[in-house]
């Protein structure tokens, strides 16, 4: 008895969708979005006009320690980078979150069944195209869908990579409804209004570098900016009280990857991405210096990919608090070097 394969159809993009290889989630999924409604922009410059480069550490009950090199996420405090990026090129940007999925994706079908692209905050632990350790979740991943097929119910998702990759929609639904700290995504989407959409203004810009430079020299607390770096070489070396062996292998597992390129940050913790963003806010604003100062921050970002490499060593060891002093040695140089390069930085913005 002969068996005859089926292929099943994945959906088609949506007309006048390109895939793009990408850096950075947030921003890669940005650029995705302004490319399709006509508007070519940069990761790079979205990521400096939402104020999006910064320094994080923390520790929560109940999580992994954690190193972050993005600001301005979305909370109560803050408009976070989508939004902030949008209100310097004109573009408004809506988002919406809820507890109930029903809503989520009925809200979600409406807007695929009309061609409309939608970025979604997302677990990628949950989705089948990455090869992740076993149990690793991050609920802050961004992704856009970007075409759907009402009949075999897959989702057509645009990441980082140039493939576009179909999910189910109840593998997506679990990605968007995941209750995984210290990132659950809440069912959070965006949409996007290009009708006033226009160039960032040298003021822009600007404005979005000094708000950087502030955050990093004057956070409001000590876990952020270069006092969270500084914060973050201490609180390293006590890792080993409060982590057994397997979950210090983890957490320098994570660490390394939410540093170089592998965790979205473009390399250097984001500083490659920023030094390049500024080589192009030089262009925008006529003020050469800001390029200038590009090659020192390429450089710190060099110092900040011996730190994930020395991570990752780690990670492979049976005893990973023996590289601990290593990892960290460079980040004395790092926090020292940053503090310049910021307060240099800061000065050009005062026009």
């Amino acid at each position: 008895m002969s068996t005859q394969s089926v292929t099943v159809a994945t959906p088609a993009p949506f007309e006048a969708f390109v895939a793009c290889p990408t850096h950075h989630c947030v921003t890669g999924s940005l650029k995705h979005i302004y490319d399709f409604h006509g508007y070519p922009i940069s990761e790079e410059l979205l990521l400096g006009l939402g104020r999006g480069l910064g320094f994080v550490y923390f520790h929560f009950k109940g999580a992994d320690p954690f190193y972050g090199g993005r600001a301005n996420h979305a909370s109560p405090r803050e408009e976070g980078l989508e939004k902030t990026a949008g209100r310097r090129t004109g573009v408004a940007v809506t988002v919406g979150s809820t507890s109930s999925s029903r809503v989520a994706q009925d809200g979600l079908r409406d807007l695929l069944r009309v061609g409309e692209p939608v970025l979604l905050y997302v677990d990628m632990g949950f989705l089948p195209y990455f090869d992740l350790p076993a149990g690793y979740h991050f609920g802050g991943h961004v992704v856009v869908a970007v075409g759907y097929d009402p009949d075999t119910e897959q989702v057509l998702i645009a990441d980082r990579d140039l493939e576009l990759h179909p999910v189910d929609w109840d593998v997506l639904e679990k990605a968007r409804g995941s209750a995984y700290k210290p990132f659950p995504p809440h069912h959070t989407w965006y949409t996007f209004d290009f009708s006033r959409a226009r160039e960032p203004r040298p003021e822009d810009v600007h404005a979005a570098i000094r708000e950087v430079c502030d955050g990093m020299l004057t956070p409001p607390i000590a876990n952020l900016g270069v006092r969270g770096i500084r914060k973050a070489i201490q609180e390293t070396l006590r890792w080993p009280e409060s982590l057994g062996p397997d979950e210090l292998r983890r957490t320098c597992f994570n660490t390394a990857m939410f540093i170089d390129a592998r965790g979205g940050t473009g390399g250097g913790i984001f500083r490659y991405m920023y030094a390049r963003f500024l080589t192009e806010a030089a262009i925008l604003t006529g003020e050469p210096r800001f390029g200038d100062l590009a090659p020192e921050l390429t450089a710190i970002g060099d110092l900040w990919e011996d730190v994930a490499a020395t991570f990752a060593d780690a990670a492979e060891l049976d005893h990973p608090a023996d590289l601990l002093a290593a990892a960290t040695t460079p980040m004395l140089e790092i926090a020292d070097r940053e503090q310049l390069f910021w307060q240099r930085l800061r000065a050009l913005t005062i026009v």
